[in-house]
């Protein structure tokens, strides 16, 4: 693994497969107070159990300068600025707020999709830039907001889905039973610690990752 890099908005972003033809750019969420960007556990989990099966994909992890909805413009300069690096064929991988990022910088031409993990799509969100392209959602069904403890409703996200849906977009919606909000969070020590139905949110990450390695090899054949 690589980096990390600094972005040219300063944020930083980390590589594993640095070589490969196609990329994975994995978003984090956020809070609604504005704190510095961390590393995502699940993003974390998930590029190291699914790197070594994905020889085709680079899984680059984003650290947003700024971590908070209250501040979405910032992290969509990020994220724009690691695809503008990653600079080649690309499937947004987005966890919580890190879905309404990742749908916000979907015009960008190197983005096949995005992938949202209890993502968050609010009302106000356009959905415009995935028009082309695919939407593809995984959420755990016992994820929920609760007073002090970050979540997306299921509910919240297939609404966003549906809107999608009537936009003539393309893809998946999959609920996690028992699933919570993501696959992994980070222990005081800096290690990872799964949650409930973590191999469950890893087998569904990497199945969607396989049909868009399919797709841009057929893509690339004709």
């Amino acid at each position: 693994m690589t980096g990390p890099t600094r972005l040219a908005t300063g944020a930083e972003i980390r590589i594993r497969n640095e070589a490969a033809p196609l990329a994975v750019v994995l978003l984090n969420g956020g809070s609604a107070r504005a704190v510095p960007g961390t590393w995502s556990a699940t993003s974390d989990l998930l590029s190291t159990e699914l790197a070594p099966r994905f020889a085709e994909l680079a899984f680059a992890e984003v650290r947003y300068r700024i971590k908070t909805w209250n501040e979405l413009d910032s992290c969509l300069a990020d994220a724009r600025a690691a695809l503008d690096l990653v600079d080649r064929p690309t499937l947004l991988v987005g966890f919580s707020m890190g879905g309404a990022v990742s749908i916000g910088v979907s015009e960008h031409p190197s983005v096949a999709g995005v992938l949202g993990l209890a993502p968050w799509i609010p009302e106000r969100l356009s959905l415009e830039g995935l028009v082309g392209k695919r939407l593809d959602v995984l959420h755990g069904s016992w994820d929920r907001y609760l007073p002090g403890i970050p979540g997306v409703s299921a509910a919240s996200s297939r609404r966003g889905f549906d809107r999608a849906r009537a936009l003539g977009i393309a893809g998946t919606y999959e609920l996690i039973g028992g699933g919570l909000h993501g696959a992994a969070i980070r222990r005081r020590s800096g290690a990872l610690l799964r949650l409930p139905r973590a191999q469950a949110w890893i087998d569904g990450v990497g199945e969607r990752l396989g049909f868009f390695e399919a797709q841009a090899s057929l893509r690339r054949s004709r």
